[in-house]
């Protein structure tokens, strides 16, 4: 073991933040007031949407988004396509919403979902299409919304870990009918806990707003089941102080993963995500996957040595979201129904690039890693 410890997510905060979130302790206004209102002006205009809905938590933000879009379709229950390559919260509030995940498999290259597999997982009950950008990286949005309009679903996008991610100059969050964020701890912007809705639709944004304050239209006047998805006014006032820092965090991140894949790029054992356009990406996580063979080393050991060395390395996820119990015993998933998902979620791991890394940082996580891979 080394005293040394480079950390893969460092949460961002300042002084000014500290003395802003005093400041609203005092002030007596903790739940849902002025601070959240400009975290959500502040958004809108960083994205460019016209509505930007905050709520406590990213699953919050996507079970609020699917509901939305059944109230306003008149639908009981409904499928949704989506990924199985991601956090368990993509298929939770899928659930939770009343529905049914249904999953399609990825690309072994990007990570994100296939494209040319969602037109086959759609059918007469499908409610919406849900893809994920993963670890940051934009899915081919274009292609999806395109398949989208022509039955006439809406997308509701995954972008938990994608802030500052864009599609030919336009962000993500003003692309998809609804676009769902999480702000919570080790995001590139965060709020401690918390999560948004993005939309240009003004029949989602409403219903979203009464949504997610008990289904209240107005005080004591509950319009629809709802539930308590408000956000702390605490929480926003961190995340204000990091929205005009976005892009030049994510440049960060950016120059750091390009240190990374420079300096492991010819290590024959190891494949990078995919990324023809490494500015679009947000770079939430740099990930590759690991030949076992070739590397002469377990990817859990080589996590479980890096981690010895000082450097902090982790596997998201190690298990794709059909193979975990509870969607194996409800829906009766079973292994090799998605090869490619579960080739990465065995061999993929993650290294730190977040933006308080040094050069000389990045270069020791480059030499250790070089050093465990025969």
């Amino acid at each position: 073991m080394v005293n040394r410890k480079i950390r893969i997510a460092q949460p961002y905060m300042d002084a000014e933040i500290e003395s802003a979130v005093v400041s609203v302790l005092r002030s007596g206004r903790i739940v849902q007031g002025a601070a959240v209102r400009r975290f959500e002006e502040e958004i809108e205009k960083y994205t460019g949407a016209k509505h930007a809905i905050a709520v406590n938590s990213g699953t919050a933000a996507i079970h609020t988004a699917l509901t939305a879009v059944k109230e306003t379709k008149r639908r009981e229950g409904g499928e949704v396509v989506t990924t199985p390559l991601s956090f368990s919260a993509t298929a939770n509030a899928i659930v939770h919403a009343g529905c049914r995940p249904v999953f399609v498999d990825v690309n072994e290259e990007t990570y994100n979902i296939d494209e040319e597999q969602i037109q086959n997982a759609i059918n007469e009950r499908t409610l919406a299409i849900e893809p994920v950008d993963v670890f940051g990286l934009p899915v081919n949005l274009p292609k999806i919304l395109s398949i989208g309009r022509a039955r006439s679903l809406p997308v509701v996008e995954d972008a938990a870990e994608a802030i500052g991610a864009s599609l030919e100059g336009v962000k993500v969050g003003n692309i998809s009918s609804l676009t769902c964020f999480s702000t919570y701890a080790t995001k590139n912007i965060h709020s401690g806990e918390g999560g948004f809705v993005t939309t240009n639709d003004a029949q989602y944004n409403a219903f979203m707003r009464t949504f997610r304050n008990q289904g209240q239209a107005s005080k004591y006047r509950q319009t629809v089941l709802g539930y308590n998805y408000r956000m702390l006014e605490t929480s926003a006032t961190i995340a204000l102080g990091q929205i005009s820092k976005i892009d030049g965090i994510n440049q960060r991140r950016r120059e750091n993963a390009i240190r990374l894949r420079e300096g492991l790029g010819d290590v024959a054992s190891l494949s990078f995500q995919k990324v023809e356009h490494p500015r679009e990406h947000a770079w939430y996580m740099f990930a590759a996957t690991l030949d076992e063979k070739k590397a002469n080393i377990s990817r859990d050991k080589l996590v479980v040595r890096l981690n010895e060395q000082g450097v902090e390395a982790d596997v998201a996820w190690p298990t794709p979201i059909h193979l975990q119990p509870y969607y194996q015993q409800k829906y009766q998933f079973k292994e090799g129904m998605f090869p490619r998902a579960e080739r990465i979620c065995k061999t993929v791991f993650q290294l730190p690039i977040q933006p308080n890394l040094t050069e000389s940082e990045i270069d020791i996580v480059i030499s250790t890693v070089r050093s465990l891979i025969k």
